[in-house]
């Protein structure tokens, strides 16, 4: 027998459904998060395509120069030359020249005594073995970039450091007129 429910009984009440609780923080948390992974990269890209951009120019602006420019070389043009530049330098300038078979790499700056010598050491010479009248920088190094190691009253002193294997090689004249501030004129050269 099948029991039946009584007309005027009612179902049981079913509780309304409930709705979460509200939580705007998650949904700002979220928002968030969002914005920044996308303005991050973004951002990122945008400075690397400007510093792209600003390291092209300047590399066009370094092929394009016609002889010394006064500012410091990179960090990879002192390292590819091996020209380990003393702290106290002051008034430097560069020049780069490249051809199929050999780059050259020209270098004046000014240092104290103690800099010069520590040039000489960590460049591979002897800092006694730079002599007076003794020839550095050749001639014809010299006309490419305009250097004049013939003015009257100015006392010079060279040294050439010859590296073994692919290193670059090195002709280095010092005007030596200013003992406390001697000017140094480098030729770094590398052969293909």
């Amino acid at each position: 027998m099948t029991a039946t429910v009584p007309p005027s009984a009612s179902p049981p009440a079913v509780p309304p459904p409930e709705r979460p609780p509200h939580r705007p923080r998650h949904r700002l948390l979220a928002a968030i998060v969002v914005v920044l992974l996308i303005a991050i990269p973004a951002g990122y890209l945008v400075l690397s395509a400007a510093q792209s951009r600003d390291s092209g120019q300047d590399k066009q602006r370094d092929a394009a120069a016609p002889g010394l420019m006064w500012r410091w070389p990179s960090k990879v043009e002192r390292r590819v030359y091996e020209l380990p530049l003393p702290d106290d330098t002051t008034y430097v300038a560069h020049y780069e020249r490249n051809s199929w078979q050999r780059s050259s790499f020209y270098v004046q700056f000014r240092t104290s005594p103690e800099g010069l010598d520590a040039f000489l050491a960590e460049a591979g010479g002897d800092p006694a073995g730079l002599a007076a009248g003794r020839p550095g920088v050749s001639d014809r190094h010299a006309d490419v970039v305009g250097w004049d190691f013939d003015v009257p009253g100015h006392r010079y002193a060279g040294a050439r450091i010859d590296r073994p294997g692919e290193r670059p090689d090195l002709q280095i004249t010092v005007d030596v007129t200013r003992e406390d501030r001697p000017q140094v004129h480098v030729v770094s050269t590398v052969e293909f």
